[in-house]
């Protein structure tokens, strides 16, 4: 096709595709591109597959039942029709043919407006997904899947391929809104200036607000040295909204000064004066209302039967907060997702819908502290919480109007450690084990961390995650595979799901921190704290209104959480194990502890946990007065080993946490840890 047809052909589209009758709150779609990817690649029966990218544009009415949740909705500006306008960004990828597809969305919620999780999926190796090589092994669309990615965070960095949301200022009657706004950082490297915005492993997460008075005695930052320390007010002489540039000091209204520098691995903490809030809570309204036009819709871009959305750490916090809010019913009630699989969400949810939301925010073990994320409820079927006297259940909306879905959570064992993940399964007094409801399944994926990395494993590049231990190579996406196989078998086939397999008070697979049986290994130092959720106070007017006044917030008693038992060698027991587990070569951690090189290092880690080698023989294991038998010790050769390792991958295939056509690619995997740790 020559350039000029195919631009003419684009925004025909475009305008046929603006012209569609307005449904589930898709008002139109401009399409920006549509192209076939791989060459017309046939991918498994669904045949060739095209990516579209395009923004989506909704209206919704504020006085819908359905949308009384959403944060300041009332004062958006609105159209002729008294419906508040918004956008986002869409990145598809569907069958050319959707008759041939699976009749399925597959709607990852991207993470900080990325979409990389697809790659580790499939093992492709590029962003664009447009050659044959970027789709690995075609698994996803081999199988007939419509794949979706859609902006619904606002304050995304400006990076190219991130989706991101368009969303309303919210106005007050007598003019824009002011409220405090807290950020926090602890460095990992000394610097003069800081971000405003949420930095996360070295990039900005999120922008977050600029400060609108400067001169504000309202602006008032903090250092100290642990989460619970006494913070230290540093004299407003000695700091400035500026940056430096050339040895000079240029105003900048996001970005923090400091004279003297900030000191690695102390936590600086700045609440300071923004207006301007943006309707945040339009991004959860954003997912509902373009899940609801493919599902109910057949003129959408891309019609199916059923959704399922994956979310990965802070996207499945929202997938959390999603249920919790009742977003999973439309504007006209109707069930909107079928399944929903959280990972690695812990106990969180997030700051997805209040005034002032910072969406990039979570909570980690030294920075992004007490924002609201790993907020009471915590498990799906209603408990109450001791101190309050409060009692609900993350699925009370979705149970009342019959919209809840299958859920998969799955968590890793840095999100015991780091996330409070025990709190999903045990009561908020921590005597007992929470029923789980018959819609739901929990799996702990014993063994790993927050995200894999490539094994053998290296030191982080990053200084925000050098750690005492190697980081944990213990590969997820095989685990992945299976559980969304799983997932849409169940949705579609209701075929029920592996049962549900994580620790639990009444076996001794929880214990308090100080019933950990670690062993004493030689050069290794434990942790002597892990993350809790607190009672938070945000003000008066945070549970009714969705605003907090409150900056720094008052932070009360913890509630009662757990981290998993390990055997003899620190590993965890019981839950889904992989044959690392099954057949160790090492010690796999979900915690690490921070270098001493970028300060605090009695304190964890973010995200990584630990690898800790066995010793290779019986003699070397003595010598350094290692406890753990040797890899000699345990296993007569390679052969034998790899054997017990099949074997405990078949143990997997037919508890259907690994699918068949992945063995050889475990295997393989398996023989190059023998190859590296046993030579």
């Amino acid at each position: 096709m020559r350039p000029f047809m195919k631009r003419t052909v684009c925004l025909l589209l475009a305008v046929l595709a603006s012209l569609s009758a307005s449904f589930a709150r898709v008002t139109r779609i401009e399409i920006k591109s549509r192209v076939v990817v791989a060459n017309g690649h046939s991918f498994g029966l669904a045949g060739p597959y095209e990516k579209i990218e395009a923004k989506v544009f909704f209206a919704v009415d504020p006085k819908n039942l359905h949308n009384r949740q959403i944060v300041d909705l009332d004062l958006a500006p609105r159209n002729a029709q008294g419906e508040v306008e918004f956008s986002a960004d869409l990145f598809l990828l569907r069958p050319v043919n959707m008759a041939k597809g699976n009749n399925t969305l597959l709607l990852e919620i991207p993470n900080r407006g990325g979409r990389g999780s697809i790659l580790r999926i499939v093992e492709g190796d590029n962003a664009a997904l447009s050659s044959t090589k970027d789709f690995g092994d075609g698994f996803l669309l081999n199988n007939g899947y419509t794949l979706a990615w859609l902006g619904w965070q606002w304050d995304v960095p400006e990076k190219p391929d991130v989706v991101r949301l368009y969303a309303p200022i919210a106005r007050g009657p007598n003019g824009p809104i002011t409220g405090l706004v807290r950020t926090d950082y602890t460095p990992a490297e000394r610097q003069t200036d800081i971000p405003l915005g949420h930095v996360i492993v070295g990039t900005i997460g999120g922008t977050s607000y600029p400060v609108s008075d400067p001169a504000s005695p309202l602006n008032v930052l903090t250092v100290r040295d642990s989460p619970l320390g006494q913070r230290q007010v540093i004299p407003r002489s000695e700091w400035s909204f500026s940056r430096e540039v050339d040895g000079k000091l240029v105003p900048d209204n996001r970005t923090l000064y400091l004279a003297k520098g900030f000191e690695p691995g102390r936590i600086y903490e700045l609440v300071y004066v923004a207006q301007n809030p943006v309707v945040s809570g339009l991004g959860l309204a954003a997912v509902r209302d373009f899940v609801s036009w493919e599902k109910y819709d057949s003129a959408s871009i891309a019609p199916v039967k059923y959704a399922i959305s994956l979310g990965i750490s802070q996207s499945a916090r929202f997938l959390r907060h999603f249920v919790w809010q009742g977003f999973n019913a439309d504007e006209d009630g109707r069930q909107v997702l079928d399944g929903v699989m959280p990972h690695v969400a812990g106990a969180g949810r997030g700051s997805f819908n209040h005034r002032f939301a910072q969406a990039s925010r979570d909570a980690q073990p030294f920075n992004t502290l007490f924002f609201p994320t790993d907020l009471f409820p915590f498990t799906d079927l209603p408990e109450t919480d001791p101190l309050t006297g409060q009692t609900a259940g993350l699925l009370d909306q979705a149970f009342a109007g019959k919209t809840a879905p299958k859920i998969f959570y799955s968590n890793t064992s840095y999100e015991y450690w780091g996330r409070a993940a025990s709190l999903i399964h045990t009561s908020p007094d921590g005597t007992r084990d929470a029923k789980i409801p018959d819609n739901v399944r929990i799996y702990f994926l014993a063994g790993l961390e927050h995200f894999s990395v490539p094994f053998p494993p290296q030191q982080m590049n990053l200084p925000d995650l050098r750690g005492q231990n190697l980081p944990n190579p213990n590969p997820v996406q095989w685990l992945w595979r299976a559980l969304i196989t799983d997932m849409r078998e169940w949705v579609v086939d209701e075929i029920a799901p592996p049962p549900s397999t994580y620790p639990r008070l009444a076996d001794g697979g929880l214990v308090p921190l100080d019933k950990l049986a670690f062993p004493k290994i030689p050069g290794v130092n434990l942790p002597h704290e892990f993350n809790h959720a607190y009672h938070v106070d945000y003000g008066p007017e945070w549970w009714t209104k969705g605003i907090i006044t409150k900056e720094p917030p008052v932070v009360g008693k913890p509630f009662v959480n757990f981290v998993p038992q390990v055997d003899a060698d620190g590993n965890d027991r019981g839950g889904v194990r992989i044959p690392e587990m099954a057949v160790p070569l090492a010690t796999y951690t979900g915690w690490n502890l921070r270098s001493p090189s970028i300060g605090a290092p009695t304190f964890r880690l973010s995200f990584l946990g630990s690898f800790i080698p066995f010793a290779r023989t019986r003699a070397e294991r003595e010598k350094n007065g290692d406890p753990r038998l040797s890899i000699a010790e345990r296993y007569r050769d390679r052969e034998q080993y790899l054997g017990l390792y099949t074997e405990s991958a078949l143990e997997l295939v037919k508890q259907r946490f690994l699918l068949p056509q992945d063995m050889p690619a475990v295997i393989m995997r398996g023989e190059h840890e023998w190859d590296h740790l046993a030579k």
